[in-house]
């Protein structure tokens, strides 16, 4: 038996002893894996319905107006996104104009139904104040025209003709949109019925105190029922 030692140093290639890194087995097409990293994996927690692997966020649709929300995502602002409100002195010119629309024919109307005769004297000097059939008529007739003039414009587009000449639109308080028939029904008569039974005076300085005091968003009785605010408009 040869009791002859390797020489010190590297061993040779035919060392039975030295250890060789194991080849990688071939997949069963008989094709080498790919060179790089592995691809990347889905996001922890798994990936959201229909977008595998981008971002959560990316299949979130646009804000409002074509503008981003001011308040961040998650920001509980419902104007964020939305023009700016209306201003007080451009929402009253609105009104009077819509006003003036609606009373102009309506004082046409009334001379048939005598509305300028119903006041006179008695014998001994007493004011006596007539309340005839046609007078009734002639109230219903003005609470249908004011209601249905404004329930009608701002459920179709958000805007009177008074609001579209200085600018302004009725918006959702929630997201902007132009208010449903219901709200707009509900926003126009709590705007007119009270001026037209009894208090012609004070139910509109109401409005006006409350839309001038409302914080944050000038909001009347009105715009309170049917969750809606003015904003401005581009046209």
């Amino acid at each position: 038996m040869s009791t002859d030692q390797p020489p010190p140093g590297q061993p040779p290639e035919e060392d039975p002893f030295l250890k060789r890194p194991q080849e990688p087995t071939p997949p069963s097409g008989g094709q080498p894996p790919p060179a790089g990293p592995p691809p990347a994996g889905p996001p922890p927690g798994g990936p959201p319905p229909g977008n595998p692997y981008g971002s959560p966020y990316d299949n979130m649709p646009p804000p409002p107006y074509g503008g981003s929300y001011s308040g961040g995502f998650g920001g509980t602002d419902p104007l964020a996104g939305m023009p700016p409100l209306a201003e007080t002195g451009r929402r009253v010119l609105a009104r009077l104009i819509d006003w003036l629309i609606i009373a102009i024919p309506l004082a046409l109307i009334g001379i048939p139904f005598d509305i300028y005769k119903k006041v006179s004297e008695d014998d001994l000097g007493d004011t006596v104040t007539f309340s005839g059939g046609g007078q009734l008529v002639f109230q219903l007739l003005t609470i249908v025209a004011y209601i249905t003039y404004d329930t009608v414009m701002t459920a179709q587009t958000g805007q009177t003709v008074g609001k579209k000449l200085m600018k302004l639109r009725v918006a959702m308080l929630n997201d902007g949109s132009t208010p449903p028939m219901s709200q707009s029904l509900l926003r126009a008569t709590v705007l007119w019925l009270p001026a037209l039974i009894c208090c012609a005076c004070l139910w509109p300085l109401i409005l006006l105190i409350l839309i001038l005091v409302d914080k944050p968003y000038k909001q009347g009785l009105h715009d309170k029922a049917a969750k809606t605010v003015v904003v401005t408009a581009a046209r």
